[in-house]
């Protein structure tokens, strides 16, 4: 590591102004940064903590999303060789390595489409390069199907930087939680291709692994059964696991239970958020059950869908989500509150978590504002109180 720090400082003057490479100086910058923490201070108006910066949380975002996403190419290759009848044929190397060349390209073009945006973006306005696509190419693909088309995943991508990030100044300024702009342009945008009963389950053999299945084969998510007025076809036990079809990094509550853990050990993110959202959801979910408006359990509800993964890796954003510990609660229980409404009273839309999230996101400074004038007003009236 040593001589690599000295090859870059040896380096670093062709990129600074005046070098030959000035005008990559974004990249050389965003390269340096990620390899080594910087040894500059903020000189006014800062207040310093320690040495951890954006880049490294963003790291430990996306390594708490990979057990979510190794599950995930393992249930793409279960769910293709079982839709053929080949599932006992199969070793494990078969149905992951499926799984791995099915997802890869989509986290390749994800991260290639976005860092390049990214780059391009930071060279334009002579800037830093932003870190937070580190972890948003990584949670787009874990939200889609598995046969969602590269080319349009490469416009959900563009789409999400520029419109749902760089216009509103770039990294901890976006309103919206950039990942679920991209499968909102998605589902908006090309329904055919994130809904329905065909878009879960690959259906073509790669490089020899796998299976073609038969023109027309179907099979639907839990959610969408449910939907329809079905019974849910799959245990409990492989709903907890993730052995049903759905979107690539969604299905498994043990591996986003993996990551949960992670990033509350590390403090990345809110327990009172990720809690809230729990609370709200199983509450609601008792309600409608109590009610009859719903044919399914409170924990079958939780373990559904994108519930647990949007509680943990997309509620939890800190830069869309309530700030005061307040209004983490009030966030948090609209969102899954939200989601469950929206599942249960909405036939054409069973899911539910996509819309609750970005709905919150448009209340989350509202709901911060009313929080810290609450305290304001509480502290006015005790200092007026003190002073009689």
């Amino acid at each position: 590591m040593k001589a690599l720090r000295q090859y870059l400082d040896k380096i670093k003057p062709k990129f600074e102004p005046g070098g030959k490479l000035h005008a990559f100086q974004s990249i050389f910058d965003g390269l340096e940064t990620f390899l080594y923490v910087p040894n500059t201070t903020s000189k006014v108006g800062a207040h310093i903590h320690d040495s951890i910066d954006s880049k490294r949380i963003m790291s430990m975002v996306v390594i708490a999303a990979l057990p979510a996403l190794l599950f995930g190419m393992y249930n793409v290759g279960y769910q293709n060789y079982a839709a053929a009848g080949h599932l006992a044929d199969a070793s494990f190397f078969d149905l992951f390595f499926y799984g791995f060349l099915a997802v890869l390209p989509k986290v390749v073009v994800s991260y290639a489409v976005g860092l390049g945006i990214e780059f391009a973006w930071a060279q334009w306005k002579h800037e830093e390069i932003q870190e937070g696509f580190l972890v948003t190419g990584i949670l787009i693909p874990l939200v889609i199907p598995v046969n969602c088309p590269l080319w349009i995943l490469v416009l959900a991508v563009a789409f999400s930087v520029v419109i749902c990030k760089e216009i509103f100044g770039g990294t901890g300024m976006n309103i919206f939680n950039v990942a679920l702009c991209a499968r909102a342009f998605l589902f908006f945008s090309y329904p055919s291709k994130m809904t329905g009963d065909t878009v879960w389950v690959a259906s073509s053999s790669i490089l020899g692994f796998g299976y073609d299945l038969p023109d027309g084969f179907t099979a639907a998510t839990p959610l969408g059964e449910i939907g329809v007025g079905a019974n849910v076809p799959y245990s409990l036990s492989d709903m907890i696991t993730g052995f049903i079809p759905g979107s690539i990094g969604e299905t498994s509550v043990i591996a986003i239970g993996i990551g949960a853990i992670i990033l509350l050990w590390t403090g990345i993110a809110s327990w009172r958020t990720m809690g809230s959202v729990f609370g709200g959801g199983i509450l609601m979910a008792l309600l409608f059950k109590h009610l009859g408006m719903t044919s399914i359990d409170w924990y079958e509800h939780i373990v559904l869908g994108g519930f647990c993964f949007g509680a943990v890796f997309m509620a939890t954003d800190p830069v869309t989500s309530a700030r005061t510990h307040t209004g983490q609660w009030i966030y948090g229980f609209l969102i899954g509150a939200m989601a469950l409404i929206i599942r249960v009273m909405n036939p054409g839309y069973p899911e539910g978590m996509m819309l609750a999230i970005l709905f919150a996101n448009m209340f989350a400074p509202l709901i911060d504002y009313y929080v810290v004038q609450a305290n304001i007003n509480k502290r006015m009236k005790r200092l007026t109180k003190n002073n009689k």
